[in-house]
């Protein structure tokens, strides 16, 4: 089976060609980052305009690459929920009319769902059931994977995701968004004990977590310093603060499949390529002999591939929708259409 799968939920335009949910066959990917980069942050007017502008020639060059006709092509899956509005509205559209005109079943996609599979394109062995931590900037969770399409949510932060404290804390040490990757190198060499940083508990939930104070104690740093004349150690404080975000992540995570009897823990999303969370996890998972997966860097942000992955698990349970599909901003992982 032959799916076309697109991914606009927020300044990613993407669209990919996947055959029976595992065989990339092309994977287009738009990134808008140096546009949102002028003004710190994704501006969702502009994202949906720049989606618009350049996903029908993004949909042309996944099908030439994959080698195949549009004829070819036996559904279009598509992200509908959640992410940014406009942004969402534009992949929607362009892939109803797409199903529409090429005759072939209209796919939805949890967009979670499809930072979840990632996993299963970059390991042909990995099924069900597993704990997969899920880290982005806009979504921070660690979910009961059950089966491909039935996931159950166990933790989540109760305030920020963990990619918007990276940005944020980027932000203050004047480095440009996207903060993640400034942040990852502005860290390698530094103290990773140079600064106390919180680490919160929410008590009677053990797999929830929290970023705000982390996010706040560290804009308070920067501030204080600046306001006292004392110089800061950047590389000490990116440092510490990629410890504290790893350490709010990865116990939580062993702790769930252990707890739940797995031998198996997955990560997925965008935070999924800090160098500090990957070293962490690929240590305590061989200490505690659980299988760890995480997809390439290519597959952590957002990319089409992923949701023709899970696009071709969900239409095997027969879920399909009609023309009159519509975006959702938020939507819980576990809610049904």
């Amino acid at each position: 089976m032959i799916i076309m799968a697109v991914e606009s939920s927020c300044d990613e335009t993407a669209v990919a060609i996947v055959r029976d949910g595992r065989e990339i066959m092309s994977n287009e990917v738009y990134s808008q980052a140096d546009m949102h980069a002028l003004y710190g942050g994704v501006v969702p007017e502009i994202a949906s305009r720049n989606h618009i502008i350049v996903i029908s020639k993004l949909a042309d060059s996944a099908v030439k690459k994959a080698g195949i006709k549009k004829s070819d092509i036996d559904a279009v899956a598509v992200t509908y929920a959640p992410g940014l509005i406009g942004a969402l509205l534009v992949g929607v559209n362009f892939a109803k009319a797409a199903a529409m005109s090429l005759g072939v079943p209209l796919i939805p996609v949890h967009h979670v769902k499809g930072h979840i599979a990632a996993n299963y394109i970059a390991y042909p062995d990995l099924e069900p059931p597993f704990v997969c931590l899920a880290i982005s900037g806009g979504n921070t969770l660690i979910a009961n994977v059950k089966s491909y399409t039935e996931v159950e949510i166990i933790g989540t932060t109760r305030d920020d995701a963990a990619g918007e404290c990276f940005d944020k804390a980027a932000r203050v040490l004047g480095l440009p968004y996207p903060g993640g990757l400034p942040m990852d190198k502005l860290s390698q060499g530094g103290d990773d004990s140079a600064y106390k940083l919180p680490h919160a508990k929410i008590e009677g939930h053990p797999y929830d977590m929290s970023f705000s104070g982390l996010k706040t104690a560290v804009v308070n740093l920067v501030h204080n310093a600046e306001q006292k004349g004392e110089e800061l150690d950047r590389p000490g404080l990116a440092a510490s603060f990629a410890r504290a975000v790893s350490e709010t992540l990865v116990p939580r995570t062993i702790s769930a499949a252990k707890d739940l009897g797995y031998d198996k823990i997955a990560v997925a999303g965008g935070v999924a390529a800090n160098s500090r969370i990957r070293a962490d996890f690929e240590k305590v998972a061989a200490s505690e002999n659980i299988k760890l997966y995480i997809p390439p860097l290519k597959y952590c942000g957002d990319n089409a591939a992923m949701i023709g992955c899970q696009g071709y698990y969900d239409y095997l349970t027969g879920k399909t929708a009609e023309s009159d599909l519509n975006a959702y901003a938020t939507m819980a992982i576990s809610e049904k259409m």
